[in-house]
């Protein structure tokens, strides 16, 4: 049996890609392995959502192609940079045995089968309006209990920083049957936690029949026997909509969470980006969201430095972020990205004004975080356990109000053994900047 090693890099939509790949290559036969020198094929799936991000996926394909002086004997490049670049990367490359784009995935098995047979397998770039439908189950690569289902593929928002339609297309939804499908198999897997991803979720079933249809998805999906949580990422605040809101504040395995883009708070800065929501509109989805479910845990990211970006309107950003007391923040400078709009704009930050503005909102976002952690003590929260730290004799946990890789933990003493995937009440007995301690009472 020859084995693959599969390099993931890039956000979790990449690693759903990943594992969907995995999955076809094993029911093709195929070994998986994690180490380097036990590989006889490896994939590197590559990601250029930024600059440094793309740099990283070159870097790798490089050092990846090194294994050929031992066991390995063919790479392939799948994803972001096969597609964005796939006028340079053949000759670039010479290395890579086959080039896989960001709507040609599904082939991943047929390309091995090629490679292994003798033949020079072909470079496939599909068309961008083509959708990659996967209903075989796929390899988990993370932990067993939380999941990711990607509803969709590509984007039609066109913001001014972003090169990703160029490179993963259109908005195109995922049949619901499929994504039905591939939610009992994950279920059927030990998978608790359902995190919805996608380049934007709330759009969901626009494509198909012109209308939002995120909320009976969800309604569907809450249904499958084994799914406790189901969790919400990517909603573009201007498509957040009445029935959604509705679903998340009545079915009781939707988190009451939503992480929701916002990229800056003023109008100026928002225009130019080729956002959809003014300053107004983001305080009245911000206040509806609250009103309707007063419990929600409402996460956001912001872009500093973007063109022309003034000392006042940093300044204007920082005022409503105190007032507006989110959850979760996470900011990322501005990346000129090649063939977009802003890329050209004038004006362009320099890259310690960027950082400068990046730690003001982050220390501003520390001190507010820590305030309404501060507002759970002595409150009992569901947790779902992590794994236990034996340095510090506590398990690590999540709550609600916690996703996967990008929020923080509740760290639990415990005196007996907790199994990781375990959902049970804890009650907070301290709170930090971004994490909670609690123990679990008897």
């Amino acid at each position: 049996m020859l084995n693959v090693l599969m390099i993931s890099l890039g956000c979790d939509k990449n690693t759903v890609d990943s594992e969907e790949m995995l999955g076809l290559l094993i029911k093709r036969g195929y070994g998986i392995t994690n180490e380097e020198d036990e590989a006889d094929i490896a994939i590197v799936n590559t990601c250029c959502f930024i600059k440094d991000a793309a740099e990283e996926s070159v870097n790798t394909i490089i050092e990846t192609a090194e294994l050929k002086k031992g066991r390995l004997k063919y790479l392939v490049v799948t994803g972001c940079i096969a597609e964005r670049y796939k006028d340079e990367v053949r000759s670039e490359l010479p290395e890579v045995d086959a080039f896989l784009g960001t709507s040609s995935i599904d082939h991943i098995a047929d390309t091995i089968d090629r490679l292994v047979s003798g033949e020079k397998a072909p470079d496939y770039f599909d068309s961008l309006d083509r959708l990659p439908v996967f209903e075989s189950e796929r390899l988990s690569t993370g932990v067993t209990h939380t999941g990711y289902l990607k509803i969709a593929e590509g984007c039609n928002k066109r913001c001014t920083y972003c090169a990703i339609p160029h490179f993963r297309g259109s908005y195109r939804s995922v049949p619901e049957s499929i994504l039905i499908k591939q939610a009992e198999h994950l279920a059927k897997d030990g998978v608790k936690e359902l995190t919805i991803v996608a380049q934007e979720t709330t759009c969901y079933g626009v494509d198909k029949t012109g209308k939002k249809t995120l909320h009976l998805l969800l309604r569907k999906l809450s249904e499958i026997e084994g799914i406790e949580w189901i969790r919400l990422l990517y909603c573009y605040p201007e498509e957040i909509y009445d029935e959604l809101i509705d679903e998340i504040a009545e079915n009781p395995k939707i988190c009451h969470y939503i992480d929701m883009p916002l990229q800056h708070t003023e109008d100026d800065i928002l225009r130019r980006m080729g956002r959809r929501l003014d300053r107004e509109g983001i305080i009245r989805i911000v206040g509806k969201l609250r009103e309707r479910i007063p419990d929600i845990a409402i996460r956001t990211t912001f872009i500093t430095g973007f063109p022309g970006e003034t000392e006042e309107q940093h300044e204007n950003l920082l005022q409503l972020i105190d007032e507006l007391e989110f959850d979760r923040v996470g900011v990322f400078t501005y990346s000129p990205e090649e063939g977009t709009p802003a890329a050209g704009f004038p004006d362009q930050i320099p890259e310690e004004t960027k950082e400068r503005y990046r730690d003001e909102i982050m220390n501003l976002q520390q001190e507010i975080s820590l305030d309404i952690n501060e507002r759970f003590v002595g409150k009992k929260l569901d947790v779902m356990i992590e794994g236990y730290i034996p340095e510090d004799d506590v398990y690590a946990a999540r709550s609600y109000r916690d996703a996967s890789d990008v929020d923080g933990y509740v760290f639990v003493k415990c005196n007996y053994e907790l199994v990781s995937g375990t959902i049970l009440k804890v009650k907070i007995t301290g709170a930090g900047e971004y994490d909670l301690t609690a123990v679990v009472e008897e």
